[in-house]
């Protein structure tokens, strides 16, 4: 087995060397989208992710159907050894390198960022626009031997001579398209700058590899919860698998797909200690109470290499795997002989021993060691360590000792669960309906059915059964790695998706799936949404193997839409869950992942153009109270209108506030209720102004009630 690897480990590195004559440099900040899934994010040149975009913090985002779902604050990588001299001879009793922009040129040489598409993604149109040309350039070439349904790769040299290659692996199933698979490959290259020479051939001895990940549980909790959410200052940090050793050779089934043994560090946000409410899981006590913050956020341990000549499972690791304050790292700055005690300080804490002191992290349970795992503590989880940062989610791995051209490799999977959107609203409503009533004692039905009268019991139940929901994501990562990405398949999308805004009806149709062919296919289903794209998609229409329509249909023309909505759509081509007959996931129909072909761009019905005399309002009179367009709250219609007119609004005094120039040559056009200013309106009687090119016009009062 040695000499197998070794031979293996020569013949990769002469592999990565050709490449490396064959690469260029690639630009720090280069990133590359996964756009599929449930779980969406960025992924950066320099191998490692911050979230801050200098307007939020973006990424890790879910579920990616609504807005506001970013999850992702900062993950901080780092890679040390010991002994170790640098290209320029100076020696070092300690050595790192840090995973960030800021090291660009210095300590680490970005080489490659790319994404491959397991196949070609779908065309998708409304009213003519192509919604893909602002992803253009974002996949990087067709491979379809591949098994995941994106991977990125990214490869990186540091001074250390250390180049890790990236591949993050994304899958569009739904059942497993809430996680990334992570593999790390970390070589002894010897290559220690952007170009192909070697300039360091010794081994590299007691290499210690880790990050800390801190998440912010959802962009929403920034004003639900506040008070540095947005970074995730109050966010805890747990963890599993303390006895892995016990069970790793147990199977994880359909029977019994959620263990507590797999070795995995997870977070979800906290209590801030300036809410004078219980706000976790982030009632947003704004509107109607629906739970901002349902998520469970972190990463599962699947695989560690115990040595670059065996490969097999080190089950002791990582060395450290636990919660470490947010903002207390060395700082290594750029690798100047002068910071020789930042980098013991690093060493140090990637050997398992948290910088700043034990008070600063611990591999314990976090929230259960201050709380007592009472659901209700209204302890803030940053007050454990004073760091207002908040706190990671930290795992670190070795050490390793590679000789020139060895590797070892580190797998591991980071995943998102939580709430449903709809229980969101369902738990959220009805805590602030008790909220807002003193003595509403309930009772209240927690999720093992049994009832409490605590309405932060109830709440509180209901947002940690996300614990049990990234267990069973994990678990399900676990066996798609195990089983070397064997999950059954579903259905290829459509190869395109067209929708058409009509007078009567939106017409919606398809170019056939590559997958048709398949002896499981099954047919097509289509979703629409109305109002916005931020929420509940229902099927109006479905074909083939079970289906009231059995036949085979490439087009749907949907005739129930009500002028002066907005309509979204997504279609899927199905299975008959014939060939889901594995203990990787549940058994039935598998479908195409909606986001190949969920339309961004709104459909509507548009009238023919109109005339002066045909001209009305509605609704007149507007009451906010009544809402005419659902999901759009202040709109107003303007209907059988010239196709080009410009319509002016006037107070009743004569003051003009809003100008709109109608020229898309249909009788419809639509209004905000705000002026030319950006202001919105108040209550009162306005006077609309339609005049045609040729200067005819005519004038029509409407009231608006506020």
């Amino acid at each position: 087995m040695k000499i197998r690897r070794s031979i293996i480990a020569i013949l990769s590195f002469v592999l990565l060397l050709g490449l490396s004559m064959v690469q260029g440099q690639v630009d720090a900040s280069l990133k590359r989208y996964v756009r599929i899934g449930s779980l969406q994010s960025q992924f950066s040149a320099y191998g490692s992710e911050r979230g801050w975009n200098n307007s939020y913090y973006e990424g890790m985002i879910w579920p990616a159907d609504y807005r506001f779902q970013d999850n992702a604050v900062i993950k901080r990588a780092w890679a040390a050894s010991r002994d170790f001299k640098d290209k320029n001879g100076a020696f070092w009793s300690r050595y790192g390198v840090y995973y960030t922009q800021d090291a660009e040129g210095i300590g680490l040489f970005p080489m490659e960022l790319t994404q491959t598409s397991r196949f070609q993604p779908p065309n998708v149109y409304v009213d003519g626009n192509d919604l893909g040309v602002i992803f253009a350039g974002e996949i990087d070439a067709i491979d379809p031997d591949q098994l995941a349904d994106r991977i990125i790769t990214n490869i990186v040299n540091s001074s250390m001579g250390l180049t890790m290659t990236r591949k993050i692996y994304a899958f569009s199933q739904q059942y497993h398209d809430n996680y990334f698979i992570k593999e790390f490959t970390f070589t002894n290259t010897g290559n220690a700058d952007w170009d192909a020479d070697i300039e360091l051939t010794d081994s590299l001895l007691g290499v210690r590899i880790g990050w800390g990940t801190r998440y912010s549980m959802g962009r929403e909790a920034n004003w639900t919860i506040g008070d540095g959410q947005s970074w995730g200052k109050h966010t805890w940090v747990t963890r599993r698998g303390e006895d892995y050793s016990l069970h790793y050779q147990e199977a994880i089934t359909p029977d019994n797909p959620i263990v507590d043994w797999l070795r995995a560090g997870f977070s979800w946000a906290g209590q801030g200690e300036k809410n004078t409410f219980d706000n976790i899981g982030g009632p947003d006590l704004t509107a109607t109470g629906r739970l901002t913050s349902p998520h469970h956020t972190g990463s599962v341990v699947l695989h560690v290499d115990r040595s670059a000549l065996d490969p097999e499972d080190w089950i002791a690791q990582p060395v450290f795997l636990g919660w470490h304050a947010g903002d207390t790292y060395p700082k290594i700055g750029d690798q100047r002989i002068e910071n020789v005690d930042a980098m013991s300080d690093l060493y140090e804490m990637l050997s398992g021993h948290p910088f700043g002191g034990s008070n600063m992290g611990d591999t314990t349970r976090m929230d259960e060691v201050f709380t007592g795992g009472d659901i209700t503590d209204p302890f803030d989880p940053w007050k454990a360590h004073n760091d207002g940062g908040g706190t990671n989610v930290m795992m670190t791995y070795g050490p390793f000792d590679l000789a020139l051209g060895e590797s070892i490799h580190i797998v591991e999977a980071e995943g998102i669960n939580g709430l449903s959107r709809e229980m969101c609203r369902v738990i959220g409503e009805r805590w602030q309906q008790a909220y807002n009533t003193p003595g509403d004692n309930g009772p209240f039905t927690l999720p093992d059915g049994n009832e409490t009268t605590d309405m932060n019991v109830f709440k509180n139940s209901w947002v940690y059964t996300g614990k049990d929901s990234i267990m069973l994501t994990f678990g399900r990562a676990k066996r798609n790695y195990d089983s070397g990405f064997t999950i059954p398949q579903p259905p290829q999308p459509p190869q395109s998706f067209t929708v058409e805004s009509g007078g009567d009806l939106i017409y919606t149709s398809w170019l056939p799936s590559l997958s048709e062919n398949d002896a499981d296919f099954g047919g097509y289903r289509l979703f629409r949404a109305i109002g916005e794209l931020d929420t509940t998609f229902e099927e109006i229409f479905a074909c083939g193997f079970g289906t009231d329509n059995p036949e085979l249909s490439y087009y749907y023309d949907d005739i129930s839409p009500v002028r002066g909505q907005n309509y979204f759509y997504y279609l899927v081509a199905f299975n008959d869950g014939s060939e889901n007959n594995t203990t990787l996931n549940p058994s039935g129909s598998l479908h195409s992942n909606r986001f190949y072909t969920r339309t961004t761009q709104a459909a509507t019905l548009k009238r023919k153009a109109g005339n002066l005399e045909k001209v009305r309002i509605v609704p007149n009179p507007y009451n906010i109270n009544q809402e005419a367009f659902l999901g759009q709250p202040d709109k107003l219609a303007f209907y059988d209108i010239p196709g080009v007119c410009t319509i002016r609004i006037y107070t009743e005094r004569g003051d003009l506030i809003k100008t709109i120039q109608h020229t898309d040559g249909s009788g419809d056009e639509f209004w905000l209720l705000s002026t030319d200013a950006l202001q919105v309106i108040s209550s009162g009687i306005y006077i609309a102004h339609f005049e045609q090119p040729d200067g005819r016009s005519i004038l029509e009062k409407f009231i608006v009630i506020r």
